[in-house]
Parts: C-alpha cells; sequence; structure tokens
C-alpha cells in the first residue's frame, strides 16, 4: 500500500476526520484503550466511520511507523449516498439504472462490473459497508479509471439499500442460476436495479425475499456458472438492448 493511501496514528487521523477527509476504513489496534483512544471512538461514531479491530501484526504490515494502534485507510474516490441519489436522478428525469453488489468481494470483478457498468450507462453501483470490496487503487485500475465517473454507494446493508430501492419505485432483479426464466425476458424499461450476488454463495437469503423478479442467464456446458463479472455484463447489455428498442418505438 502506497503510503498516500493512509494516515497513521491516533490524533492524525482524529484530525483526518475533523478535515472530513474520505476515509474508507479505520484500523484498530485490537486491545486499544486510554482517553485519547475514546475520543477516536466517539469521533467515529458520530462521523458514522467504518472501523476494525486487528491484530497489531496487520498494522505492521502496513507500516512499521509508530502508527500507535491506529491506521485510517483513505478513500480513492468519494463515496455517494443513496438517499441522496435517487431522488436526483427523479429530479433529472432519467430511468434510473442501478447495479446492487450483494457480497462481491474479489476486486478483479468489482473492477470489471465498474467497467462495464459505466459503459453501459449504469447510474450508480451500491455496496455493502462489511463483507465486501471497497474502492481502491486496485478496483480503479481494474475498472480503466472507470470509478472515477461512476458513483458509488457505500450502504449499511445490502437489504436496507435494496428495501429503499423498492420503495422508491425500483424494480428489483435478482441474477440466479437456480431459476429458470430466461434473463431476456424481464422488462428492463422501468427504474431497475440489478442485484449481483457474491462469488461463491450468491444473493443472501435476506436481499432474495426482497427481489421482484429472479433471472438466469441460460448455460450449456459442464461448469456451474459464468463468472460474476460476465454474467453482469450480459444482463446489464439486455438492459441497454431493451431501452433502446423502446427510444426508437418512440420515435
Amino acid at each position: 500500500m502506497d503510503s498516500s493511501d493512509y494516515i497513521f496514528g491516533i490524533r492524525a487521523v482524529m484530525e483526518a476526520i475533523e478535515a472530513g477527509k474520505d476515509i474508507d476504513k479505520i484500523l484498530i489496534k485490537k486491545d486499544l484503550n486510554g482517553e485519547l483512544a475514546s475520543e477516536l471512538f466517539g469521533m467515529i461514531r458520530a462521523n458514522k466511520l467504518l472501523s476494525q479491530r486487528v491484530p497489531v501484526e496487520k498494522l505492521n504490515k502496513i507500516t512499521r511507523k509508530n502508527h500507535q494502534g491506529v491506521i485510517a485507510i483513505l478513500s480513492a474516490v468519494t463515496y455517494h449516498r443513496l438517499d441522496h441519489l435517487v431522488p436526483a436522478l427523479y429530479e433529472e428525469g432519467v430511468l434510473p439504472f442501478i447495479v446492487v453488489l450483494d457480497g462481491i468481494t474479489d476486486v478483479r470483478n468489482f473492477g470489471a462490473i465498474a467497467r462495464t457498468c459505466e459503459c453501459a450507462g449504469v447510474d450508480a453501483i451500491v455496496i455493502p459497508e462489511h463483507g465486501s470490496v471497497s474502492v481502491g487503487g486496485d478496483a480503479i485500475k481494474t475498472s480503466a479509471g472507470a470509478l472515477h465517473h461512476l458513483p458509488v454507494c457505500r450502504e449499511r446493508n445490502t437489504a436496507g439499500a435494496v428495501r429503499f430501492l423498492k420503495d422508491n419505485g425500483y424494480r428489483i432483479v435478482a441474477a440466479s442460476e437456480k431459476v429458470d426464466i430466461n434473463y431476456t425476458q424481464a422488462d428492463y424499461t422501468v427504474p431497475v436495479a440489478i442485484v449481483m450476488g457474491a462469488e461463491d454463495v450468491g444473493i443472501s437469503p435476506e436481499v432474495l425475499k426482497l427481489c421482484d423478479t429472479f433471472v438466469s442467464i441460460p448455460q450449456f456446458g459442464h461448469i456451474g456458472s459464468l463468472n460474476v463479472s460476465v454474467a453482469a455484463g450480459v444482463i446489464m447489455y439486455e438492459v441497454v438492448r431493451q431501452r433502446l428498442n423502446a427510444d426508437m418505438e418512440v420515435i
């Protein structure tokens, strides 16, 4: 990790929080305590920042300098808030298109999905705070810079984000190889959110319960499933195809 990607030391991290730096997460030594540490914890709670207790060995791998048990990993981008972005899209008069990633952890898959999202005109990607990849330098590189242009909303959990989109008029479409509905049979000419699941376990049961439509991509080979970034790209461009056809019919 490049030294420009993080800030270390209790006071330095507190100053970064006060200055409004975009912080991805704060790593804190497991047994850290004391008056100054308590003040830091209060700032983390007040600013709703993501923090994680870790062994000191993990901190030492990032820097051998005197980190005092605290390292703040800086965000490579500024995260957007879903409750701000959704009404803004409606106000702009666009037909919203959002991709929700439920537990994607592979940075290469994330970057590839983001690259396709940007090319396909997706309005935002939604990821959860925990159990998910975040936007770092490797993700931006894999996305060919797309993450500099594509809004990313990091929400407390995927289910809450999906519920919010559903309540705001989005059709929630889940990609799953366990259903027989061909992905081309769904209607994407409405406000839509495509949900893609984790590489190993797919979409969580809690999120599946909230989805309106379940689609799959036909497969004729011997292996179990497509790579998640490939599957996401196939479905995204079906959205593009249907919307282009709908526009031509209007003309």
